[in-house]
């Protein structure tokens, strides 16, 4: 959503479950098995986060008020609602998506079963490479529910999701090998 919305926020993607000696509250969820995440400044200011509200010599320390940049805390609101409509529109992920992984060829071709609630859902392919963090390239196949595509299962990684008749997509679903 941060590429598509524009928010004047850039989020970028961090591999590491939190900062060192510190954690924030999707840690909680994360433990629980919930898909969540974090937002922070990519700078953080430490006299004015994880500290109890005191002065120092001359140094105030603590998360006060009078130090927050509102109009960052505004631009990252709006990213975050953007984003929760943006789910909250989209079909269901296919379900039982596979890869099939029985014969040795250079195409391949997945099979998935139709979102929840289908109404008209059509479907997309989506596929990176190994080394890369970001779906980087996009296939409409349509409403089918599988797809052959001219590219070896060894050197992408695949995803399907569903588009709805507006236009939302669902999370991608990556598929299980099946033999």
């Amino acid at each position: 959503m941060g590429g598509a919305y524009s928010p004047g926020v850039k989020p970028m993607l961090v591999f590491r479950l939190d900062r060192y000696l510190r954690g924030g509250d999707h840690s909680a969820f994360n433990d629980q098995g919930f898909a969540a995440v974090r937002f922070t400044e990519w700078r953080e200011d430490f006299n004015h986060q994880h500290q109890n509200v005191r002065t120092e010599n001359g140094i105030e320390y603590g998360d006060l008020p009078k130090f927050v940049d509102f109009d960052y805390v505004a631009r990252v609101a709006r990213l975050n609602a953007a984003t929760l409509a943006s789910l909250a529109s989209a079909p269901a992920r296919p379900a039982n998506v596979r890869l099939l992984t029985k014969d040795l060829e250079n195409d391949s071709t997945l099979t998935w079963e139709a979102s929840a609630g289908d109404q008209g859902t059509e479907y997309e392919v989506l596929w990176r490479a190994t080394t890369s963090p970001e779906w980087e390239h996009v296939q409409k196949v349509g409403s089918v529910l599988r797809a052959t595509l001219k590219l070896s299962k060894d050197n992408v990684i695949f995803a399907v999701r569903a588009v709805d008749a507006s236009g939302h997509r669902s999370l991608p679903a990556v598929p299980i090998p099946e033999r």
